[in-house]
């Protein structure tokens, strides 16, 4: 081997050393995964169609609310034809005496199950989530049963219930009828709202002397607060829109208005009907609005009140 076969040598080792070890780096870096080629896009694909269906949706469901908005303001007591704008109607239904005491008697039976079933709804909840042991999780599925039970079966019951137990048919028992099936609901909501409270908070304000029910006064409620008006507003809606259980269990005597409005609609559809169905949607829908509204609020002042309340300690 001569002086010059001895010297590349080790320069040829070296460049196959170097070789190897660009070779492990290219194969270390990662490659892009290869994309399938796309198929070919359908008429179903474009966003048109998609546009369409969406259209054709709103307007099935919103046609029927939009007739009934415009024919309550329909001059003329046609269904058919529109012969021009007017009032007319809603001023009726302010003098008509029937109607009025149906409507002054669903909103006293509303009132009064929005109140019960809140507070006894919001009880229900704190019991679930704070009593935590092996009836709980059967306490939950009982809880939520009447809100799986067709509605008409409920009404049949609490109707066979009432008798059986010689009571009479009174706006009391469709309060009491619709307090069964308002209860599960505040239940589910404000068991949501509970479950997301921090209970140390809770624990801080019992650790600085505060009773059992201080901290569920000074701590827990005003953070329920939104909870509770939200459920509250649902449940009043739901209880003056009710027709079902107000009709199996409502006697003899002023009706109430779901009901009221049924027995107008055997002897035909009239612009006042179509009038008192404008303002029930109008009432239930910006309750239903301002309940989602205030279930969706979050009070980061309001944390912060509760949390200098329990560092400043609590009598």
């Amino acid at each position: 081997m001569t002086e010059v076969d001895s010297v590349d040598q080790p320069a040829t080792r070296e460049t196959a050393e170097w070789q190897r070890l660009e070779s492990e780096a290219a194969a270390a870096v990662p490659r892009p995964p290869v994309r399938p080629a796309r198929r070919p896009r359908s008429q179903f694909d474009q966003p048109r169609f998609l546009y369409v269906v969406l259209a054709f949706v709103l307007v099935f469901l919103f046609a029927p609310i939009a007739l009934v908005v415009v024919f309550s303001l329909n001059a003329t007591q046609s269904l058919a034809t529109l012969s021009g704008f007017s009032l007319r109607w809603y001023e009726q239904l302010m003098h008509d005496s029937a109607l009025l005491s149906s409507l002054s008697l669903s909103l006293e039976i509303a009132a009064a199950t929005t109140i019960v079933s809140v507070v006894l709804g919001t009880l229900l909840a704190l019991g679930l989530v704070r009593g935590e042991n092996r009836w709980t999780r059967p306490a939950q599925t009982v809880a939520v049963w009447p809100l799986l039970n067709p509605e008409i079966a409920t009404a049949v019951g609490c109707l066979l219930f009432f008798t059986q137990f010689g009571l009479t048919l009174s706006p009391t028992t469709v309060t009491l009828a619709h307090i069964t099936w308002a209860i599960p609901y505040v239940g589910l909501i404000m068991r949501s709202r509970i479950v997301g409270l921090d209970p140390e908070l809770e624990d801080a304000a019992k650790d600085l002397g505060a009773t059992d029910l201080g901290a569920l006064r000074l701590v827990v409620l005003p953070l329920l607060w939104p909870a509770i008006i939200a459920s509250g507003l649902l449940i009043f809606v739901m209880s003056f829109d009710d027709f079902v259980t107000s009709y199996f269990t409502v006697g003899a005597g002023v009706p109430p208005l779901p009901v009221a409005i049924y027995s107008m609609i055997k002897h035909g559809v009239t612009p006042e009907i179509n009038a008192v169905g404008t303002l029930m949607m109008v009432l239930s829908v910006g309750s239903v609005l301002l309940a989602l509204v205030l279930f969706r609020m979050r009070h980061p002042r309001r944390e912060e009140a509760v949390l200098d309340l329990t560092g400043s300690g609590i009598a």
